[in-house]
């Protein structure tokens, strides 16, 4: 009784501090979508308001005649689009190759892969990156957004992780049932990992969704720049006067990604559990 009353107690007060600590992070948020929907007079107003007085919708038509929004949410659409599936489809292939297959240099190959996790790519390669990019005339265009960064380390050892986990019964009953490495890939491994699939999707896309830096300065034309550098800009154009604007553009370019992970949640959840069973 006293051990029931003991795991009791450790869980309600572990749940007290994840719901402090999950306010703490959500509260940023809340703060810029109530600031999103008041009035200039009522933003810089003191104690903060949690929760708006009066709803003004009119900061967010602000914020998409200040900056062409609709265009950039395209972009930033077609970007994170392009990204996730290219580092799904190299993620899994490579995954599936370091956990089913033996080759020549396979752990030498998968310990340097392993050791790029820990260089900060973009720092070290946009430079020559760039310079690629413009010899190849992919400068503006949607090229150079996306096909740098089709490929993952993250993805491939996540996955290759994943795929060690499901028996190897199961390839040798597929095997002796006449089906190829490509048929068991696709018809039974892909099938057994959705949730991993769905939980590395969320991270890809909201990754490519946030990038700032490499669309700032490989795109020229506003046209072709993305979401996040649209935050930036209305930024620039508002200053600190109207912030109630600003926070409509954060806001707005915040809730593609908070929708998509509502809603891909539960693959999430079982992606996280999954990847701590070992066996």
């Amino acid at each position: 009784m006293k051990i029931s009353t003991k795991k009791r107690t450790d869980v309600i007060i572990s749940e007290i501090v994840l719901i402090v600590v999950s306010f703490i992070f959500v509260l940023p948020l809340i703060l810029a979508f109530t600031m999103s929907l008041q009035p200039p007079q009522a933003v810089f107003s003191f104690p903060p308001k949690i929760l708006p007085v009066a709803i003004h919708l009119q900061n967010y038509a602000n914020a998409f005649k200040t900056v062409p929004f609709d265009r950039l949410f395209l972009n930033s659409a077609i970007v994170a689009i392009m990204i996730t599936l290219g580092k799904l489809i190299t993620g899994t292939l490579a995954g599936y190759a370091f956990a089913n297959f033996n080759f020549f240099g396979k752990n030498f190959a998968f310990s340097f892969l392993f050791a790029t996790l820990f260089l900060p790519a973009e720092l070290i390669m946009i430079v020559p990156l760039f310079a690629l990019m413009a010899k190849l005339g992919w400068v503006n265009t949607y090229w150079a957004l996306t096909i740098p960064f089709m490929a993952s380390a993250t993805n491939t050892f996540l996955l290759r992780q994943h795929f060690l986990m499901i028996p190897k019964e199961l390839e040798d009953s597929a095997r002796i049932d006449g089906a190829g490495p490509m048929a068991y890939f696709i018809k039974i491994l892909l099938p057994l990992s959705k949730s991993m699939i769905g939980g590395v999707s969320i991270i890809n896309f909201i990754y490519a969704w946030n990038f700032y830096l490499w669309p700032l300065i490989i795109t020229m034309e506003d046209r072709m720049k993305t979401v996040q550098v649209g935050v930036k800009m209305l930024i620039d154009a508002e200053g600190a006067s109207n912030w109630g604007v600003i926070m409509a553009g954060t806001v707005a370019a915040v809730i593609p990604t908070l929708i998509l992970f509502f809603i891909l949640q539960p693959l999430f959840v079982k992606s996280l559990t999954r990847s701590g069973i070992k066996g």
